[in-house]
């Protein structure tokens, strides 16, 4: 087992991963840029290493400042987090050239699943289903229009690179499609240093659904149950929870096992998330890998009786998963809310500040994963969530109610946050029958 691991991110998922080192006994490494200079996540780690200016690109993109400061500190391995260098193939072959273990996939995996169209040609091979497409990248527009008249409108344009919602455009038209395809390229080429893109067919009114996977070197592959991330806006997640509520086993053991061919085939090791959307009759098609721990990993946490993050670094050790498939059993029902310095009522601008004032819910079931505290100021540099509100109950109505009441509990002075939208979302009815999709934010809730 690792003795010392460098955490190459910062905020909640620095703190959430210095806590599963202390739990093991490994110590834990940050690395902080000035802008973070004063972040509460630096006052618990065993050591602290500044590597740069605010601008991300100058620290905790910057992948020689990273790995003098794993130089330095003498570490074993290297946790990326999530967003950041997470999916970076030449990161993590930098880690392995320089003797320092990646907690994450191989630089060959990250290649072939992080990359969605290299993802869908596998998918294809193996036999996990997709929505019609390209499997190769489209070279121009014209090579466009023709593609999206073959399997017909409406279509959507991805980032073969792409991640958390940039560089997708939805097209119902040619003058769409056309527009759509070259800001989907700017956008990719400025996100993702890759303009590579590629065509679907557009899924009117589906379920965002994930399997969360996690796999030993020792070839101990096992799917965590599934994860319903439907409210979304501008494809960025805002509610998840687990199980989904149009799930059945035989679903859940379909869409599991389709996620673990596909992870067996790319020799994947540690842990993902295979996504997939899931239309009205209950078919099912892939959509991506996201070849890291998600941003709403807590919620499979909690259904499932599982720490993540440390059967990730046990896996990224060499070491076996702690359980097989037939230990993993779904009970329960959780729900997770993403907390973001947002002004919903202002087109969701971004709230930078101090916080004065920070009440946080507590009582049985309720899990606040955050690295804020009052005093703290949110720079303006970085992603705009400040922590995840998380609850757990026996079923789905006393989760909404869980999530009800926390919320109602919870005070955040000195910035604006998304809370009044979450406290909306939880009294909408179609939301309390689990009638909604990947639209409903913005077209329904957000448009009345």
């Amino acid at each position: 087992m690792f003795s010392k691991i460098l955490i190459a991110n910062r905020g909640e998922i620095a703190l959430r991963i210095i806590r599963a080192c202390r739990e093991m006994g490994i110590k834990a490494v940050c690395v902080y840029s000035e802008a973070d200079k004063f972040g509460p996540w630096l006052d618990i780690a065993d050591e602290k290493y500044c590597i740069g200016p605010a601008p991300s690109v100058k620290s905790y993109l910057d992948i020689s400042r990273i790995m003098a400061a794993a130089e330095v500190a003498d570490v074993d391995a290297i946790h990326p987090g999530y967003g950041f260098l997470s999916e970076n193939a030449h990161f993590a072959e930098v880690c392995q050239s320089s003797g320092i273990s990646f907690i994450g996939p191989s630089p060959e995996a990250i290649r072939l699943l992080g990359n969605k169209a290299k993802a869908r040609e596998l998918a294809v091979k193996v036999g996990v289903p997709l929505l019609p497409g390209t499997k190769e990248l489209v070279a121009d527009d014209k090579e466009a229009i023709e593609i999206a008249n073959d399997i017909g409108y409406p279509v959507i344009v991805k980032a073969a690179a792409g991640g958390g919602g940039r560089g997708m455009r939805v097209a119902h038209n040619e003058i769409a499609l056309v527009n759509g395809f070259l800001q989907a390229k700017s956008e990719a080429a400025t996100a993702f240093k890759d303009d590579g893109v590629y065509i679907e067919k557009y899924l009117e009114r589906p379920r965002h659904v994930e399997i969360q996977i996690i796999a030993d070197s020792g070839g101990n592959y096992v799917y965590c149950g599934e994860r319903d991330c439907s409210l979304q806006r501008r494809h960025q997640k805002l509610v998840e929870e687990a199980p989904s509520p149009i799930m059945t086993p035989e679903l859940r053991e379909k869409m599991g096992a389709a996620a673990v061919t596909l992870c067996k085939a790319a020799n994947y090791v540690t842990a993902g998330t295979v996504e997939f959307l899931v239309d009205k009759k209950g078919n099912f098609f892939f959509m991506e890998v996201n070849t890291r721990i998600q941003v709403e990993h807590p919620v499979s946490e909690l259904v499932t009786r599982t720490d993540l993050i440390q059967a990730q670094i046990m896996a990224a050790a060499g070491e076996k998963l702690p359980f097989t498939q037939a230990d993993v059993e779904v009970r329960g029902h959780a729900i997770e809310v993403r907390i973001n310095a947002e002004d919903p009522d202002n087109g969701f601008r971004p709230s930078p500040g101090k916080i004065t004032d920070l009440f946080i819910p507590g009582g049985p079931g309720v899990r606040w994963d955050s690295h804020i505290k009052v005093g703290y100021t949110i720079p303006p540099n970085y992603d705009s969530m400040v922590g995840k509100l998380l609850v757990f109950a026996k079923d789905r109505p006393a989760a909404i109610a869980r999530m009800r009441r926390a919320l109602g509990e919870f005070v955040i002075e000195g910035i604006k946050t998304t809370i009044p939208l979450h406290q909306r979302i939880m009294q909408d009815a179609n939301f309390i029958k689990g009638d909604v999709d990947t639209g409903y934010i913005e077209n329904v809730l957000l448009a009345r």
